[in-house]
C-alpha cells in the first residue's frame, strides 16, 4: 500500500474517488471559481515553507499544490474539456520545445541567453506579441511591476546602469512632495513603488521576497516589544513613543 501511495496514479485515483457519487461531498461541490482561492494559499505555504528552509514542510506543501493541479484536472475531465494527460502532454512539449539547446542542435552560453532564446520562442509560437503582454492581473503589485520590468529589460527598455535608476528614484521622490492632491499624491506614489521595485531589479533582489522579509521582521520585533513591556509591568499601548523605540532597539538586537 505504502509503495503505492508513492505514485502518481494513486493521487489521480483518490481526487477521482472524492469527486465520484458516494465520494466526499465538500469536494463533489467544488469548481475551477471556488478552488482560486485554495490555489494561491497553497501557493503561499509553498513560498513560506521554502523561505523556512524546511524540507520536510516543502515537501508536504509541494504535495498540496499537486492535489490542486490533479483536482482542476479531474473537474475539467468530468467536463469533458481535458484530462490529466492532456496537461502531462502538454507541459512536456513545451519544456522539449523552448530548450532547444538541451533536445535539439542550438546553443545557448549562459542562462542569459536561455531566457533570451525563451522569450523569442515565446514570440515566435504566437504566445505573446510584446513583452507586457500575458502578466496575470491579480499577482500581488511588486511582482507583477518586476515581471514587467523583467520583461521590458530584455527587450531593450533598460537604463544603461543603476545610476539611471537611482536618478529616476530621487525624481519621483520630487515629485510626489510636490503632488498638489490626494489623487496627484496616489499616482506619484504608485510610480515611486514601480522605481523601487526596479531599483531592487537592478540589485539583484526580488522585491516581494524583501518586503515579506521586512514584514515578518517587524511582526517578531513588535510581538517581542509587547513581551518586553508585559515583562516590566508597563501598558505598552500608554508608552510614550520615546520609550516604544528603546524596546524597539532591544528587540532589534535580540532578532
Amino acid at each position: 500500500m505504502q509503495d503505492e501511495l508513492k505514485s502518481f496514479r494513486a493521487l489521480v485515483d483518490i481526487v477521482d474517488r472524492l469527486r465520484s457519487p458516494g465520494g466526499c461531498p465538500w469536494d463533489r461541490e467544488q469548481t475551477h471559481a471556488t478552488l482560486k482561492r485554495n490555489l494561491v494559499e497553497e501557493c503561499y505555504e509553498v513560498l513560506e515553507a521554502i523561505d523556512s528552509k524546511d524540507p520536510t514542510k516543502l515537501s508536504e506543501e509541494l504535495g498540496d499544490i499537486l492535489v490542486q493541479v490533479v483536482f482542476h484536472a479531474q473537474m475539467a475531465r468530468e467536463a469533458g474539456e481535458f484530462s490529466t494527460e492532456d496537461v502531462l502532454a502538454g507541459i512536456n512539449d513545451k519544456l522539449v520545445r523552448r530548450h532547444p539547446h538541451v533536445f535539439g542542435d542550438a546553443v545557448a552560453a549562459d542562462a542569459r541567453e536561455v531566457e533570451r532564446n525563451w522569450e523569442s520562442l515565446k514570440v515566435q509560437e504566437g504566445v505573446r506579441k510584446s513583452p507586457v503582454d500575458g502578466i496575470p492581473s491579480e499577482m500581488p503589485a511588486l511582482a507583477q511591476a518586476q515581471l514587467m520590468q523583467d520583461r521590458v529589460g530584455k527587450a531593450g527598455f533598460e537604463w544603461q546602469d543603476i545610476s539611471g535608476v537611482l536618478d529616476k528614484l530621487a525624481e519621483e521622490v520630487e515629485e510626489l512632495r510636490a503632488a498638489p492632491d490626494d489623487d496627484e499624491r496616489a499616482m506619484e506614489f504608485g510610480d515611486l513603488l514601480f522605481t523601487v521595485v526596479n531599483l531592487g531589479r537592478w540589485l539583484g533582489i526580488h522585491a516581494e521576497d524583501a518586503l515579506r522579509g521586512s514584514n515578518t521582521r517587524f511582526q517578531g520585533r513588535y510581538a517581542m516589544m509587547e513581551v518586553q513591556a508585559l515583562e516590566q509591568g508597563l501598558d505598552f499601548k500608554a508608552l510614550p513613543l520615546a520609550q516604544k523605540e528603546a524596546l524597539w532597539q532591544k528587540a532589534k538586537e535580540k532578532l
